[in-house]
């Protein structure tokens, strides 16, 4: 049987657990972990439909904008740096031709990574 679900390409630094990425069988995205930075051209050029890369606090910013500039062109998915106790970024295709850079503040972060179900939803209290 072959999972259908689009894929979210992981990238965190040796020992970091930070986020409770859903993994399971029934989330929106198929999260698949990978080890370093230096890998993600291969990935990306064996996987099938990834819809995003996330880096998590595994780069430097200078790092993933190397990693932006090396992007294959044909690569319209999402590329998020997420980075501890200040500000993430977010690289989007722009409309016509490139992409477009936003900061994140740490709310703006959450509510990308709920509003693409990423990560597990807490229990609301009634």
């Amino acid at each position: 049987m072959s999972d259908t679900r689009r894929i979210t390409l992981i990238i965190r630094g040796a020992g970091i657990q930070s986020r409770a990425w859903d993994t399971s069988s029934t989330a929106a995205n198929r999260i698949l972990f990978v080890k370093a930075l230096s890998m993600l051209g291969f990935v990306l050029d064996h996987s099938e439909d990834v819809e995003r890369v996330v880096v998590e606090e595994s780069a430097s910013p200078e790092d993933f904008l190397g990693v932006l500039a090396t992007l294959p062109h044909d690569f319209l998915g999402d590329v998020l740096l997420i980075r501890g106790g200040s500000n993430s970024y977010l690289s989007t295709v722009a409309r016509a031709d490139g992409r477009l850079l936003y900061a994140l503040t740490a709310a703006d972060l959450q509510f990308y990574m709920e509003a693409h179900r990423l990560v597990m939803m807490e229990a609301k209290a009634a």
